[in-house]
C-alpha cells in the first residue's frame, strides 16, 4: 500500500538530510508503528507519505514514494485526500470550520459524498469517538485531548484506505487514548484500513501494532519488524520492555499481562524491600548530576510574563529584584505558595471548576490528572491570573493572580501551556534564547545551556517552525525554565517527547523541587507521574475527586497505574528506576 524506494529528504539550508536513503514497504490493512528519538524525521517520513513533504514544506525529495500506486511527488495533497487521511501533531492547524459536528462533515463534502452518506458517517464517528455529547459544542471551547478526538474524527469520517497519524493519543487521557486506539485496530481488522502511526508513549501502542519501524540516528539503516524484535534493540521502549531487560526476559513482554505471567520470580526477589530509596520526590530518581540549572546560582525573576501576556517590551523598566523560592524543608514539605478555596470557575454555559480546594508547598511537585475536559488546563490558568474566579478565591505568593499586575506576577508563577508556540516568535533558537536572558535577568548563556541540556544537538541558527513538536515544546520550557519560577506550572510537558527527552526533562525539574520550587504539572503521562510527583490530585467534572501520596493515588486506580505498578501489583513499585536501585 505504501512504499519508499531510497527515499532522502533535505530542507532547505539544512547541514543534512532528515530523511538518508529510506527503503521501506507498508502492507495493506497492518498498524505500523513509527519509533525513534524525537527530530529523526518521523514527521518528515509521514508527511511524504500524504504529499505535505515537500508540496507544502518545501525542501527536495529524492527516490520514489508511492501510496495505492500513486506517486506522491506527482500528486499534490488534494489529489490523494481521497486515500489518506492525515492528522499532525497539531490538531488546531487541522480545523477549517467552528464547530465539532461541521468539522466532521468537512472532510466528506470536499469529497462530494451525499448527504445521506455524510449524515451517517458522521454519526458513526460520534458514537466512535464518544464525541456526541460535544457535537454542538464550538472547537475553540474544546480541551487539547478532545479537540485531539475531533481531528482523529475528521480524517476517518471519508473513509481512506490509509490513515497517517502523529502521536494521535500524546493529548489523550487513558481511557481516551485506548478508545481511539481500540478503533484504530477495528479499522485495521474489519476493513482492511492501513495504518501508518509515530508515537512516543509507547507504552500505549506497541501491543496493538503488526510491524514496528524504527529511525534510528541520521545515517543508521531502518529497522523494520515484529515488534518484540524491534524493541529489544531500539533505543526507545516503553516501560514493560524496561523491566523486561532488567530482569532478563527472553522474549520480552510487549503488554502487562504477558509481563505479570513472568513476574513472579521477580516479586519473589522484591519482597521485604522498599521502593522509598527511589521514590518521587527524594531526588534519587530524577536529581543526579550537575547541570546549568544546578544549585549555585541565585535565583533570579521568572519569565513567566511569555504565558500571562505575552514577552514585555524591552528597554525602559529592568527586570523586577528576583524572589528566591522559599526553602522546601525536609521531604520537601515547606510552606503554602499557592492554593484555591472554594473555587469555581464558569466557561460560558460550562461550569470547568467547581468547588476545588487545593495548597501547593514550596519543593512539591503536584500532578493534576483526570480525563479530557476534566478542568486541570483550566485550574493551572486560574492560578496564573488567565482565568477568573466564578467564586471562591485563589492566591498565588499571598496575591490574587487575576488581580496582579502581569510585571507583577512573573515574579512568583511561571507557565508552559500546551501549545508551545504561544511563548516563541523570534526567528532563531539563538534569538529565543537570548531574549529569555533578557527577560530573566540572568547571564547571557543561561538559557542556552538548559536547551543544550533538554535538546541536545539544535543548532542556535535554526528557526523554531523547524523544530518538531517535541523540540519546540523542550525550547518554551527552557524558555520558562532559565527564569526559574518559584512556581511552575506545565500543562502537558511531556507531549511529543520521547523517553530520553522525559528524563532530561525529569531530571531538571527534580533540582528545581530540590532547591525549594513548586512544580504543578498537568499530565495525561502516568509514567511521568510516577516517577516525579509528590502527590497527584484527580479531577473529574471540574471536582477534586482524589487528592494523596503518588504511591497511594495511582496504584489503586486501574486508569492511573503505571506499567510497573501493574506489573508488580501488589508491591508498591511504580518505576523501572526504583526496582533497579532496589536490586
Amino acid at each position: 500500500m505504501i512504499r519508499f524506494e531510497n527515499v532522502t529528504v533535505t530542507y532547505a539550508d539544512a547541514a543534512a538530510p532528515t530523511l538518508d536513503g529510506v527503503d521501506l514497504t507498508v502492507p495493506e490493512g497492518e498498524l505500523v508503528l513509527l519509533v525513534g528519538p524525537s527530530g529523526v524525521g518521523k514527521s518528515t517520513l509521514l508527511g511524504a507519505v500524504s504529499g505535505l513533504v515537500p508540496h507544502f514544506t518545501g525542501g527536495t525529495l529524492r527516490g520514489r514514494v508511492t501510496v495505492d500506486g500513486r506517486d506522491t511527488r506527482a500528486h499534490r495533497p488534494r489529489e490523494l485526500a481521497d486515500v489518506v487521511g492525515t492528522v499532525g501533531q497539531d490538531p488546531l492547524a487541522h480545523f477549517v470550520t467552528d464547530t465539532v459536528e461541521d468539522e466532521l462533515a468537512y472532510g466528506m463534502e470536499s469529497l462530494g459524498l451525499a448527504p445521506a452518506v455524510m449524515r451517517r458517517r458522521v454519526e458513526e464517528t460520534l458514537d466512535l469517538l464518544g464525541l456526541a455529547p460535544l457535537r454542538d459544542r464550538p472547537i475553540a471551547t474544546l480541551s487539547g485531548g478532545q479537540r485531539q478526538r475531533v481531528a482523529i474524527g475528521s480524517v476517518l469520517t471519508p473513509h481512506p484506505k490509509v490513515l497517517v497519524l502523529d502521536e494521535p493519543t500524546s493529548a489523550l487521557d487513558p481511557a481516551a487514548a485506548e478508545e481511539v486506539l481500540a478503533v484504530l485496530q477495528r479499522l485495521v481488522h474489519d476493513l482492511g484500513t492501513t495504518v501508518l502511526m509515530a508515537e512516543h508513549r509507547l507504552e500505549r501502542v506497541v501491543q496493538y501494532a503488526d510491524r514496528v519501524v524504527l529511525l534510528p540516528a541520521p545515517g543508521a539503516p531502518v529497522v523494520a519488524g515484529p515488534p518484540a524484535e524491534v524493541m529489544a534493540v531500539s533505543p526507545v521502549h516503553p516501560p514493560v520492555v524496561a523491566l523486561g531487560r532488567l530482569a532478563g526476559w527472553d522474549p520480552l513482554p510487549l503488554t502487562v499481562r504477558d509481563a505479570r505471567r513472568r513476574a513472579g520470580g521477580l516479586r519473589d526477589r522484591l519482597a521485604g524491600l522498599s521502593p522509598a530509596a527511589a521514590s518521587p520526590g527524594s531526588g534519587a530518581a530524577v536529581a543526579a548530576g550537575g547541570g546549568p540549572a544546578a544549585a549555585g546560582r541565585a535565583p533570579v525573576a521568572p519569565s513567566g510574563v511569555r504565558a500571562v501576556l505575552g514577552r514585555l517590551v524591552r528597554g525602559g523598566t529592568a527586570p523586577p529584584a528576583p524572589e528566591p523560592p522559599p526553602a522546601a524543608g525536609a521531604g520537601g514539605a515547606g510552606r503554602t505558595v499557592a492554593g484555591t478555596r472554594a473555587l469555581s470557575v464558569r466557561r460560558g454555559r460550562v461550569e470547568a471548576l467547581r468547588d476545588v480546594g487545593i495548597g501547593v508547598r514550596a519543593g512539591e511537585t503536584v500532578a493534576l490528572m483526570g480525563r479530557n475536559g476534566a478542568g486541570k488546563s483550566t485550574l493551572l490558568g486560574a492560578l496564573v491570573g488567565l482565568v477568573e474566579p466564578a467564586s471562591g478565591s485563589v492566591l498565588v505568593g499571598g496575591r490574587a493572580p487575576h488581580r496582579t499586575a502581569p510585571r507583577e506576577l512573573v515574579r512568583h508563577v511561571g507557565l508552559v501551556p500546551q501549545e508551545p508556540r504561544d511563548l516563541l516568535y523570534a526567528d532563531t533558537v539563538a534569538a529565543e534564547c537570548a531574549a529569555a536572558d533578557a527577560d530573566a535577568g540572568v547571564a547571557p548563556g543561561a538559557c542556552r545551556a538548559l536547551v543544550s541540556e533538554l535538546l541536545p544537538g539544535v543548532a542556535g541558527d535554526t528557526h523554531p517552525r523547524d523544530l518538531s513538536e517535541g523540540q519546540r515544546l523542550a525550547l518554551a520550557l527552557a524558555v520558562v525554565l532559565t527564569g526559574r519560577p518559584p512556581l511552575l506550572l506545565l500543562d502537558e510537558p511531556t507531549r511529543g517527547l520521547d523517553y530520553a527527552a522525559k528524563a532530561r526533562l525529569a531530571r531538571v525539574l527534580g533540582r528545581l523541587a530540590a532547591e525549594g520550587h513548586a512544580i504543578v504539572m498537568a499530565t495525561h503521562d502516568v509514567e511521568l507521574a510516577a516517577e516525579l510527583a509528590d502527590r497527584v490530585v484527580v479531577l473529574a467534572e471540574g471536582e477534586v475527586v482524589a487528592d494523596g501520596p503518588t504511591h497511594e493515588v495511582v496504584v489503586s486506580s486501574p486508569a492511573f497505574a503505571p506499567q510497573v505498578a501493574k506489573i508488580l501489583a501488589p508491591q508498591p513499585w511504580l518505576t523501572v528506576a526504583q526496582v533497579e536501585a532496589a536490586l
